[in-house]
């Protein structure tokens, strides 16, 4: 009888490890491509198609820029069920033409394909990285800084506020004085945003950092994903973490913790960049939108959350198993 070893027992990240291990393949960098579901990433009921379109060329270009690369091509391919008609997808594309052309992109190209289960969205994206960018990358070192390019937990809590008035929604109401109220949070979750400049100007000031991640699935998800990339542990100080000014008001009326959103809510599409200690005077002078919210530690230390008492908590995140120490 086979041994009946659920996703559960090992976490996503070590199947991963064990189905490269068994295979004559180097498990490499992902690229930058997305694949989203309706009814798994998204709710057609309340999610403008237009801002749909734009967020999904967002993830993968936030992708590109965590590896420091200039966007060049996108390529997206549409899963197009019955129930949309063409108007509906001439928004979409709207959304997504409309982020292609914010962020530079050269060449888009654009497939329509049937689907039987909803609308599915399929976005990959490449782009270069200057050679002269390669040569300065340093070293991570221990101490170097752990830097956020926005707030966090916000795309969660505006989520919870989207779920909130779904019943609103499905009977056409549109009048729910929630959205205006949390419309920072509900904003970041429908259309989050990135700098697009954000490489050009890490260039030019020669401020190159070490490694970086897109954070999507909360930031415990990427500060583990950095000690990997690494080789380090990491330290992320709680009271650091920026949020948007209302999130603590939000947190307690849906009765969820905005340090927990932030840390495994998801979809924040933020940057997390490593940038070498040396580089914080003028990080900070230049960089005044990002926040240092930790930074590299010795690696038996292992990813932790320092509370403001100086208490350390290990980090847990969704596909990843308790013991698993970067």
């Amino acid at each position: 009888m086979q041994n009946m070893t659920s996703f559960a027992d090992i976490g996503k990240k070590e199947a991963l490890r064990r189905l490269y291990e068994g295979s004559p393949y180097k498990q490499t960098e992902p690229a930058a491509h997305k694949v989203l579901l309706e009814g798994v990433d998204f709710n057609l009921v309340y999610f403008p198609l237009k801002h749909l379109g734009y967020k999904a060329v967002m993830e993968v270009t936030g992708e590109l820029y965590a590896q420091l690369r200039h966007p060049g091509t996108l390529s997206v391919v549409l899963g197009v069920s019955a129930k949309l008609d063409y108007p509906q997808i001439e928004e979409l594309w709207s959304g997504i033409s409309a982020a292609a052309k914010e962020h530079g992109y050269k060449e888009v190209s654009l497939d329509l394909r049937p689907s039987r289960n909803g609308l599915c969205i399929s976005a990959a994206a490449s782009g270069e990285r200057l050679k002269l960018t390669e040569v300065r990358r340093p070293k991570p070192q221990s101490k170097d800084l752990l830097c956020v390019s926005g707030r966090l937990g916000a795309a969660y809590l505006g989520m919870r506020v989207m779920e909130r008035g779904l019943e609103h929604f499905e009977k056409g109401d549109r009048d729910n004085k929630e959205l205006e109220q949390y419309r920072m949070q509900v904003g970041a979750y429908l259309k989050p945003e990135l700098d697009p400049g954000i490489v050009g100007k890490l260039e030019e000031e020669e401020i190159i950092p070490s490694a970086g991640v897109l954070i999507t699935d909360g930031l415990a998800d990427a500060v583990k994903r950095i000690a990997v990339k690494t080789g380090f542990g990491a330290k992320v100080y709680a009271d650091r973490i920026p949020f948007e000014g209302n999130s603590f008001e939000l947190g307690r009326k849906l009765d969820l913790d905005p340090i927990s959103a932030a840390m495994n809510g998801g979809e924040d599409y933020q940057l997390l960049f490593v940038v070498p200690i040396l580089k914080l005077d003028k990080f900070r002078h230049d960089f005044q939108t990002f926040d240092i919210i930790g930074h590299l530690a010795q690696k038996e230390v292992g990813t932790v959350l320092v509370t403001p008492e100086g208490v350390e908590l290990p980090l847990r995140a969704q596909g990843w198993k308790e013991d698993e120490n970067e």
